[in-house]
């Protein structure tokens, strides 16, 4: 249901049903239907607080009422649409043909309107006009430019990033390693920062980075972009697939600063990305204040005077890139993320979560709700983090057992318990082995108390007999009142035939 949200957040700031379509991933249709039924919820942005994903569906998808009146089949428009370029064919024609596969379907007459309202909806082409503050178009150069290793003298080619405003044709560029999610999304960060506004659009080319599924109709937005997008209040807006009119303006400014700022910058040599960045800042500085001959004034000052005032401001605290994952839940109650386990709360076992990573923290989500936030593991690490609510309460109480527990518990007992416990700690090859039996052991003073429990423990370490077994035996027995009776000493034996200890050497 998050999209139910990204629609009602664009819709709240002006956007058409088609413009919200392209930008949240969902077609027309359904943004049509997501807004009449927010409608009839007497719902509109910002949502009330409280209202998680489950309750918003809840609230706008109750169960329908039992259908009702007479159902008709709903002929296929497109291929009726294909239909009519043939010669001859005409919408009585393809209506017979209808009626005679569903002979109670629609009428003629319904049959027509139908379609004139179908066909109605079919979009124009039409020329492409940018009003101020409304698009940034995004994009990478194809041709990278290098940063040489002071060290080895190796040359590692650096990817150029573009933005550039719809009205204005004020541009941004900057260099980064890759064409990754981090440094894709750092860069419209670091163009926002610049540019000290945010557009309401940013236009994308089909970039895996940005997006995951390129479809004329219905573009899938990375959650991560998407994320960035959500905290900046604007919305975006992928590139038709082979459509190149749809980026047109980022093209022409790729071709200006491959000509005026990598053209101008071949000659010299860059020994960090550091250094290289401060020399794309210098030329794009010129490019934008070099006066256009056409329009009497530079990308600067019509920045400034109209594309500026426009757009959107700056949120308080810049975007902090956060990786998503899908992760299920193990028998264990712990999800595994980059071979670390992180647990969430025992009830969520074999369910399927989302995982929010950033540089410090991972958050757990399900259905739009944290259920869990943990520090992030250190790179490599292969353990687990596991906070104890999230356990059960027999595994809470398990947990919780540690040697200094069980010798804490034992010298409030006696003496002679602290010294079993401690004797059977000690023996096992690892402490854990002996908790069990030291458990036993303490939870005896319930039925029989601390004082028998001590004098028990007394007798089994006189007799050597280290279990909790034996000492429930001895209160059982009622030995513990007993004084244990050392046997005595045999005496010497004397004989002619014994040669006695001197005669071996």
């Amino acid at each position: 249901m998050r999209k139910i949200e990204d629609v009602l957040r664009l819709h709240a700031r002006g956007l058409s049903t088609r413009r919200i379509s392209l930008a949240s991933g969902v077609g027309k249709t359904t943004v049509i239907e997501y807004l009449r039924r927010a409608g009839r919820a007497g719902l509109s942005w910002p949502l009330p607080a409280g209202l998680d994903e489950a309750a918003l569906e809840r609230r706008l998808f109750p169960p329908p009422p039992p259908a009702k009146g007479r159902q008709f089949a709903e002929p296929d428009w497109a291929a009726v649409h294909r239909e009519l370029k043939r010669p001859g064919v005409t919408l009585a024609l393809l209506w017979d043909e209808y009626r005679g596969q569903h002979p109670d379907g629609y009428g003629y007459s319904a049959f027509c309107e139908h379609y004139r309202r179908w066909s109605g909806r079919l979009s124009p082409v039409m020329r492409q006009r940018h009003a101020a503050g409304e698009r940034m178009f995004v994009d990478y150069s194809g041709k990278r430019m290098s940063v040489v290793d002071p060290v080895t003298g190796a040359a590692h080619p650096a990817e150029i990033f573009i933005a550039v405003m719809g009205a204005s044709n004020m541009t941004y560029a900057e260099a980064s390693w890759t064409q990754t999610l981090p440094d894709w999304i750092g860069a419209h960060t670091r163009t926002f920062a610049a540019f000290g506004a945010v557009p309401a659009l940013v236009v994308s080319d089909n970039l895996k980075s940005g997006v995951i599924r390129a479809c004329f109709y219905e573009p899938e937005i990375n959650r991560s972009y998407a994320e960035m997008a959500a905290h900046y209040g604007t919305a975006i807006l992928p590139a038709r697939p082979y459509k190149p009119r749809d980026k047109a303006k980022v093209e022409t400014a790729v071709l200006l600063v491959q000509r005026w700022i990598v053209a101008r910058l071949r000659n010299r040599r860059f020994f960090s990305l550091e250094e290289l960045n401060a020399a794309i800042r210098d030329e794009v500085a010129r490019l934008n204040g070099r006066v256009s001959r056409h329009l009497g004034a530079s990308r600067q000052e019509l920045f400034d005077t109209i594309e500026r005032p426009a757009m959107l401001p700056l949120p308080p605290e810049p975007f902090v890139h956060a990786d998503w994952r899908k992760a299920t839940v193990g028998a264990d109650y712990h999800v595994r993320l980059e071979g670390h386990h992180y647990s969430v709360p025992h009830e969520m076992i074999r369910q399927q979560l989302w995982a929010r990573l950033t540089a410090t923290t991972v958050e757990i989500f399900r259905a739009g709700k944290r259920v869990a936030c943990h520090r992030r593991a250190a790179p490599g690490d292969r353990g687990a983090t596991t906070l104890n609510d999230h356990r059960p309460a027999s595994h809470r109480r398990h947990a919780e057992v540690t040697p200094q527990m069980l010798r804490e518990r034992a010298a409030r007992i006696g003496p002679a318990t602290a010294i079993l416990v401690d004797v059977i700690l000690r023996d096992r090859p690892h402490p854990e082995q002996g908790f069990r039996s030291c458990l036993g052991i303490l939870r005896l003073a319930r039925s029989y108390g601390p004082e028998r429990l001590d004098a028990a423990c007394d007798r089994a370490l006189a007799i050597n007999t280290r279990t909790m077994t034996s000492v429930k035996s001895i209160l059982l027995n009622r030995l513990d009142g007993r004084r244990l009776v050392q046997p005595p000493e045999a005496p010497p034996i004397t004989h002619a035939n014994i040669r006695g200890p001197k005669f071996f050497h």
